[in-house]
């Protein structure tokens, strides 16, 4: 069976399965260039047809994540929650809701009154999608519209290789709800929780985010990344406004959007900070998550656990949430975010009935995410020539970029296709020597980046235990940059680059079978170095999606007067000269061997 499956919400984009393997997968943002583009995904839509093969007229079925949902005909960036240029409907839903959250508690059944008065607009979407797949597409295959919450939960399962798993599905909201949790036994779902979006635990992540002077719904890693640098001591506060009370997530503040931020503004004390603000909002939802999950850990429920949704975006929350007593071990989907739901549209729509596998599942864990555009040498030649930029083509592009990155040159990597899902994992990525503590600050410079955080290491899997503490029950997530780890002390003094003053470090586990060439990479750095670790951070500048084209690519190499360029199997030094001293990586004896 081909399903083809789309999301049309934020970070819109799409997906070919067949018979529960991913063909091809990816997000419109990429493509057209557009930050969390949402609208109807018609590039992506044409993109993984292309790349999987497969004609229009061959898609048995077509899988829609999300069945409530307003239509946007045409692409749009997203720009945070509370930007002034949503249009009169997103303003009016909002304020409509806002209002609506006074009432909820008072009048029974409000909420759901607030989704039946939006019902002619979400069966209009349904007619505009169908009109047009078959007009534009020559789809005329059935379109089917699943539950938000099913497609996050699908989206985790079939790709985590558990037979039996606890399936956590927790974000902003979705069809009503922001959480539900299942119970998976051999494709079999049972659903044992649910939340409502009225009271939804990551929108009150998203007020923080606003209120300390970012987009809501956007730049909520930034909180996560600032929460190390301050103080937890606004929880109280928090508590009293989301909380976890008899088994459920209840928001006892009584309001959402406009009127949750200005209550949480008005309830701050004076000379309040956006670092204690952020390490408060980071730690009361790290606990709220923990006791959310360990509530639904029964005596027969599986010990595996797979989770998705914006909330998992979280890699904080997911390494608190791995450690849970009881949990043997976790999966996080690596298109965690709405990004995902496409694919997870897709392989929901494969369960018969939703009740049971509709074919036999490969149960394998999903292999690799590198399921996006590729391009051939004459595009790279042309995008480079158009630049007027000189190249070479050394014997090994890999020895070759392992020696830059020892002598302390920043490489911006491209190769092979495109990752499905919102890391960089050595196709589009930027990589450096862990060293240098300094990193964080003249980069991100050179890159027009605000952030918090550290960059993140790409450790080869072989050598995880020198690095990494109690790495091995999420081992398979950590293939996909998804949580962190606490570090050893050996990689706090090796490695400071890629630490957090927390002591934590977000690794991408990488195996020989999973990208030979970026593993040969690190492999080759390992034996000039000592150190099998080097920094990946995504290659892209501030505020604009990872690059997807050659000439995406390049334009982002010479705006971020990068030091060379390796581009399929061409290297490209930059034509400005260095403006800093060079830190080479010095070799250091590892503790392990591995």
């Amino acid at each position: 069976m081909l399903v083809l499956g789309i999301t049309d919400g934020i970070t819109c984009g799409a997906a070919v399965v067949c018979d529960g393997v991913i063909l091809a997968a990816g997000n419109d943002e990429r493509l057209s260039r557009l930050k969390m583009a949402y609208g109807f995904p018609r590039q992506s839509i044409a993109a993984v047809l292309r790349l999987a093969g497969v004609k229009p007229g061959e898609i048995d079925r077509v899988a829609c994540a999300t069945v409530n949902n307003h239509f946007y005909d045409g692409l749009r960036p997203f720009n945070g929650w509370f930007s002034r240029d949503k249009g009169f409907v997103r303003n009016a839903v909002f304020e409509s809701a806002g209002a609506l959250s006074y009432l909820v508690d008072i009048i029974p059944g409000a909420e759901a009154l607030y989704y039946k008065a939006r019902w002619p607009f979400f069966v209009a979407r349904r007619k505009a999608i169908r009109r047009i797949l078959r007009e534009e597409f020559g789809i005329s295959a059935p379109v089917e519209f699943i539950d938000h919450h099913l497609c996050h939960a699908a989206s985790a399962y079939f790709t985590s290789g558990y037979e039996e798993a606890l399936i956590v599905s927790m974000d902003g909201g979705g069809d009503g709800a922001s959480s539900k949790v299942y119970v998976a036994r051999n494709g079999h779902f049972v659903q044992v929780g649910y939340t409502s979006s009225f009271n939804s635990l990551a929108n009150y992540y998203a007020y923080v985010t606003h209120v300390c002077g970012f987009k809501a719904q956007k730049h909520e890693g930034k909180i996560t990344g600032l929460a190390a640098h301050g103080r937890p001591i606004y929880r109280d506060l928090l508590r009293s406004l989301i909380t976890f009370q008899d088994g459920r997530i209840r928001n006892v503040g009584g309001r959402v959007f406009r009127a949750a931020v200005r209550q949480l503004e008005k309830r701050l004390p004076a000379g309040w900070t956006r670092e204690d603000l952020a390490a408060s909002i980071q730690q009361h939802c790290e606990e709220m998550v923990v006791e959310y999950v360990r509530h639904h850990l029964g005596p027969d429920t599986p010990r595996n656990l797979a989770i998705a949704g914006g909330i998992f975006a979280n890699v904080r929350i997911n390494q608190k949430v791995g450690e849970i007593d009881g949990v043997k071990s976790v999966w996080v989907h690596p298109g965690m975010t709405d990004c995902g739901v496409g694919v997870g549209a897709a392989l929901a729509s494969c369960i018969q009935n939703r009740g049971g596998p509709a074919m036999d599942w490969n149960r394998e864990v999903i292999r690799d995410v590198y399921l996006g555009e590729q391009y051939k040498p004459q595009e790279i030649e042309a995008a480079l020539e158009e630049k007027g930029l000189s190249y070479t083509r050394p014997a090994s592009i890999e020895t070759e970029i392992a020696g830059l990155l020892a002598e302390g040159y920043v490489v911006a990597r491209f190769d092979g296709r495109m990752e499905y899902g919102p890391r960089a994992l050595g196709n589009r990525s930027i990589l450096y020597q862990p060293a240098d503590r300094s990193v964080n600050d003249w980069l991100n410079e050179r890159l027009r980046r605000t952030e918090f955080m550290p960059f993140a290491p790409s450790t080869l899997w072989e050598y995880a235990p020198q690095h990494y503490r109690n790495w091995k029950p999420a081992a398979e997530s950590a293939r996909f940059m998804t949580i962190t780890y606490d570090c050893t002390d050996w990689m706090k003094e090796t490695c400071p680059g890629v630490v957090h003053i927390d002591g934590t470090a977000r690794p991408q586990l990488v195996r020989r079978e999973d990208n030979p060439s970026y593993w040969k990479i690190i492999d080759e750095f390992r034996k000039r170095t000592g150190v099998a670790t080097v920094i990946n951070t995504s290659f892209n500048m501030h505020e604009e999606p990872i690059v997807c084209s050659p000439r995406d690519a390049v334009r982002a190499f010479c705006q971020g007067h990068l030091d060379y360029l390796a581009i399929g199997d061409y290297l490209v030094k930059s034509p400005v000269p260095i403006d800093r001293q060079l830190r080479p990586m010095k070799t250091v004896e590892a503790p392990v061997t591995a």
